[in-house]
């Protein structure tokens, strides 16, 4: 797979932490011990909702603020301003299945989150979401107990051990004589478009996800599938996978189980609705599938 000319320079949303993940404290207890002292912080969260400070930051805590006897999630060290604190999260009651669209205040308290912050709780979340629904192991149904400062689980019972999950994505644009091809899932607002996506199965690679997603959605061959970027997606955890590949023509036959609407647009509709003019409403700022079209408008025609 062919990365583009140059690769993709933008920022993408949820991506560059500004945290130390400190992977070689998480298997040493008396490492990760020491720093759960006085000065650690402690991540503020109602359930898995950030909370914010009066300056619209991550609001952080000590650790004298966790509640009793909550799992803690090593998240990282912060060293900004030359110190040295240790970060850590707890593990809620329970996770969130629920469709990502379904929470519009998280959408807008995400909104406005500086790229760091929005990055540190989109770690924090996938990894404390997913201890919150793999209490139990799935060898053998016993309970589990967190490990190497939540970046594993361990069961008791049979040995296993259980690691937090990422999901692989493939979200694609297809093009055909200067035109791109969006579609509209089942369920979505009228008028919003995005590319297609869908998850790599076991035994496929990446360009194979891209053309089979495509052909199963759209009905249309694509060929030289190039990578653009990746993103992580806390929703629950996924790594989108952003791809661009060409079609062989622009025949459409929808898959209607999956999709409302699949349309070709141009590059002037498709920067018209990046401004937020029409014809369609693009995909948010948050969204790699934005960091995409916007890609595609930029690269020479």
């Amino acid at each position: 797979m062919a990365r583009g000319a140059e690769g993709y320079k933008g920022h993408i949303a949820f991506a560059g932490s500004p945290i130390d993940r400190a992977d070689n404290i998480r298997a040493d207890k008396d490492a990760l011990g020491g720093l759960m002292n006085w000065k650690a912080k402690f991540l503020l969260l109602d359930s898995l909702m950030p909370l914010l400070d009066d300056r619209g930051r991550l609001a952080w805590g000590t650790l004298a603020d966790a509640p009793e006897d909550a799992e803690l999630v090593f998240l990282g060290i912060d060293r900004e301003g030359g110190g040295e604190k240790a970060c850590f999260a707890a593990v809620p009651a329970k996770g969130d299945a629920s469709p990502r669209m379904a929470n519009p205040r998280l959408w807008a308290l995400m909104a406005n989150l500086d790229p760091g912050d929005l990055a540190l709780y989109g770690g924090a979340r996938s990894l404390i979401d997913w201890h919150a629904r793999h209490r139990h192991c799935a060898q053998c149904g016993a309970p589990t107990e967190i490990a190497k400062g939540g970046w594993q689980r361990n069961c008791p019972s049979c040995s296993s051990q259980h690691f937090p999950r990422t999901d692989p994505v493939t979200i694609m644009l297809a093009e055909y004589e200067g035109k791109l091809m969006l579609g509209r899932g089942l369920g979505w607002p009228e008028g919003r478009f995005s590319a297609l996506a869908g998850f790599v199965e076991p035994g496929e690679t990446i360009e194979e996800a891209v053309a089979r997603e495509v052909f199963e959605e759209s009905g249309v061959r694509v060929r030289d599938v190039e990578y653009v970027a990746s993103q992580p997606w806390p929703f629950p955890s996924q790594l989108m996978i952003a791809c661009h590949s060409y079609a062989d023509d622009d025949a459409l036959v929808i898959d209607e189980t999956e999709m409302a609407e699949i349309n070709w647009y141009t590059r002037e509709e498709v920067g018209s609705a990046l401004k937020g003019e029409g014809p369609f409403h693009a995909p948010p700022p948050h969204a790699i599938a934005h960091n995409l079209m916007q890609w595609w408008l930029d690269k020479p025609a």
